[in-house]
């Protein structure tokens, strides 16, 4: 076995996959308690050792995933995702560089790629994102014309709401929140009763539907990446295959090295011919007798 797969057994040996789970939460809450002002003048000299021990594992590891995976580690963007929250907490954090101390907390971020769960619900959030991108203009659109009726039936009557485009669509944006959109409708409504329908049609149709049409994309783009019981038993079973496999290559390898090549004498030896012409007979060779 080359150097290269004994680092990549360690590295994805489950114990040490835990280990660097467990630092990347301790470092996430060592970092966090920096923040109060007692905790650091009692341990300050501690939490800042822990963050730095933590900094070196997430170095170490990355630089060991490099060398264990070579080309194919820039093909994985996970990969590309710690080493660059790594890279940020390697910048000196004082200076015009003093805003990335408060970076250092996406080091907590890790916990998606470390957790292959995490990485599935990100993988299906990514994968759902045209889905959602429709949805998105579709709800823009909306509320885009219900700003501009809104400034137009409204404004005159309450203009720190609706007197101008720009305002009413923050104002419908906090109703589609749910934020005090009582208070809203409630205002509007003691110039013109019959508001509430304006206001009722646009949260069912803003919030309601869009919320629903929402869910329903990111869980359909969950059922579609996630493997079927059969699909799932076809995968641990190839797994199982390769695994045998690299075992074997690793013994015939091991077999190879240590099988001695064959020497030239004893080549030579067997090469060499069963009988020679004898000089006493004139360089002839010798008769050959009748059997009796």
């Amino acid at each position: 076995m080359t150097g290269q797969q004994r680092v990549r057994a360690v590295l994805e040996h489950r114990l040490v996959q835990r280990t660097i789970i467990a630092i990347i939460v301790i470092n996430s809450v060592t970092i966090g308690m920096e923040t109060s002002s007692y905790l650091m003048e009692r341990a300050g000299g501690v939490l800042h050792a822990v963050d730095r021990i933590a900094l070196a594992v997430f170095a170490t590891e990355i630089a060991a995933r490099l060398y264990a995976y070579r080309r194919t580690f820039f093909t994985d963007p996970w990969n590309w995702f710690d080493t660059v929250i790594v890279a940020i907490a390697l910048v000196p954090a004082s200076g015009p560089a003093s805003v990335l101390r408060a970076l250092r907390i996406l080091r907590a971020l890790r916990l998606v790629s470390a957790v292959p769960s995490m990485r599935r619900v990100v993988g299906t959030l990514l994968a759902a994102v045209p889905g959602m991108a429709s949805i998105i203009g579709l709800l823009a659109l909306m509320i885009y014309i219900a700003a501009v009726i809104a400034t137009i039936l409204f404004g005159e009557v309450v203009p720190e709401r609706f007197d101008a485009l720009p305002r009413s669509l923050f104002t419908l944006f906090q109703i589609m929140t749910g934020d005090e959109w009582g208070t809203i409708a409630k205002e509007v409504m003691d110039h013109k009763p019959w508001a509430w329908i304006f206001f009722i049609v646009y949260i069912l149709m803003s919030t309601f539907v869009a919320l629903n049409l929402f869910i329903a994309v990111v869980v359909n783009a969950m059922h579609e990446n996630e493997p079927s019981p059969v699909e799932a038993q076809t995968q641990a079973e190839l797994q199982e295959v390769k695994q045998e496999l690299a075992a074997v290559n690793a013994k015939l390898d091991q077999l190879l090295t240590r099988e001695p090549p064959a020497s030239a004498s004893s080549t030579g030896a067997a090469a060499k011919p069963i009988s020679k012409a004898s000089p006493a007979n004139g360089g002839h060779p010798p008769p050959a007798t009748s059997p009796t």
